[in-house]
């Protein structure tokens, strides 16, 4: 039979390699919720729009990536690209207009219409969090604490954090008219993408990763130093804080992030273990201005690539997943041991007991192949003539040893020879 294939830039995910990723979710979910954090699930579709006013018109991701569609009822509908602007959709139903603080994370896949890459597909899954409603520096320092715990949790203690400031909506004209200025003289080097970004939206200029125009962005004058003196002093809070914290950090003036939405606090995560392409995770402060709305969602997040915190650590030989339940096998021979079979398989899952049986009819031999094929630790053998004795036999498929037990303290010696 012909193998199918999954299409370009997408995954299945099987068994074997789930149980790593519930590993992520699970140690995502501990920490965030010892934060105060609550889970958020949102659709994987929404309204164009949302996007569009959201992450910005002139973003790459809006420009080029996004999959958009019209659905049958002529609406035009996006698969999410990002997990932020349908979590701000969301809390609209909230009071978070008027600052009451939400805390909540998500998990899921995204979309994007990108070149496939190690680590980068065009379905991809993020986890990440947002404490949306009230704007503070000690809330930002508190956000990259909670992404640094969860990293360190997950063995990769190791990474980099990378700070910058956006500074508000009103400092950017004078600094972006100064980038302009500067990148006007260099148009001979710049790449074809950055030349339309230069009568379009200068800063993601900084965000280009052309070699050439690298080199031109090594030069750009101090444009922080044109933010106000308030937009200063709340990145200075912030990192005051986190140096009572004992976080280090790198502070990056090149570091922008690909989205409109970001102001004061932007960072990004990176891991050696990765190459080139090195950033894990990423996010800082925002404010959305979503449909319909006249005042805008302020909030602080950030978002971690699945595929690429499992790369980050598969490079450090991290392969431990999340705890598989041992897995008990129970044979029958005869008849009346079918239904026994049935009955305390039943009873052992009831009691939390990962359970496996063959179809009736098959030897002895045929399932204990089978036993070994789903890696069972323990099997519990029961043939009519056992049963008319009132035993069963309990065989450790680890040593082979085995011995037979009442029936009626048959399933306390299961649960004690696994531990449970």
């Amino acid at each position: 039979m012909a193998k199918s294939a999954p299409l370009p830039g997408t995954a299945d995910i099987f068994p074997a390699e789930a149980r790593a990723w519930r590993f992520l979710e699970e140690t995502g979910r501990k920490v965030f919720e010892r934060y105060g954090f609550g889970e958020l699930r949102t659709p994987v579709f929404e309204a164009t729009e949302v996007f569009q006013r959201g992450l910005g018109d002139e973003t790459e991701v809006v420009q080029k990536e996004m999959y958009t569609f019209e659905d049958r009822g002529g609406r035009s509908v996006t698969l999410r690209p990002e997990g932020t602007a349908g979590v701000m959709r969301a809390l609209l139903n909230t009071d978070v207009l008027n600052g009451v603080e939400q805390r909540v994370y998500y998990t899921g896949p995204m979309f994007r219409g990108e070149r496939p890459a190690a680590g980068r597909r065009r379905q991809f899954h993020q986890i990440g969090a947002e404490n949306v409603g009230r704007v503070a520096p000690e809330l930002d320092a508190e956000c990259i604490a909670m992404l640094l715990d969860f990293l360190g949790e997950l063995g990769l203690s190791d990474a980099v954090l990378k700070l910058n400031t956006r500074g508000v909506a009103a400092d950017r004209p004078a600094a972006a008219a100064a980038l302009k200025d500067y990148f006007s003289r260099h148009l001979d080097v710049l790449c074809d993408d950055c030349k339309k970004r230069l009568e379009g939206n200068v800063w993601r200029i900084l965000d280009c990763k052309q070699a050439a125009c690298r080199e031109v962005i090594a030069g750009v004058p101090d444009y922080a130093g044109m933010f106000s003196a308030e937009s200063r002093a709340y990145f200075e809070e912030v990192c005051r804080r986190l140096d009572w914290l004992g976080i280090r950090y790198e502070i990056d003036p090149f570091l922008v992030r690909g989205l409109d939405y970001y102001v004061h606090t932007v960072f990004e995560i990176t891991h050696a273990g990765l190459g080139a392409q090195n950033a894990v995770a990423g996010g800082g402060r925002y404010e959305l201005l979503l449909p319909g709305e006249s005042k805008p969602v302020v909030g602080v997040g950030f978002a971690a690539g699945m595929e690429r915190l499992l790369m980050a650590r598969e490079s450090l030989g991290l392969t431990a997943a999340a705890p598989e339940l041992s897995m008990v096998f129970v044979a029958a021979l005869g008849d009346r041991a079918e239904e026994f079979k049935v009955k305390f398989a039943q009873q052992l899952r009831h009691d939390g007991v990962a359970v496996m049986t063959e179809p009736a009819g098959k030897s002895l031999k045929a399932q204990m192949r089978a036993a070994n094929r789903v890696n069972a630790r323990i099997a519990v053998i029961a043939g009519d003539e056992e049963l008319a004795r009132g035993v069963a036999v309990l065989r450790d498929l680890g040593s082979a040893e085995q011995r037979e037990v009442g029936l009626a303290e048959l399933a306390r010696a299961v649960r004690d020879a696994l531990g449970c």
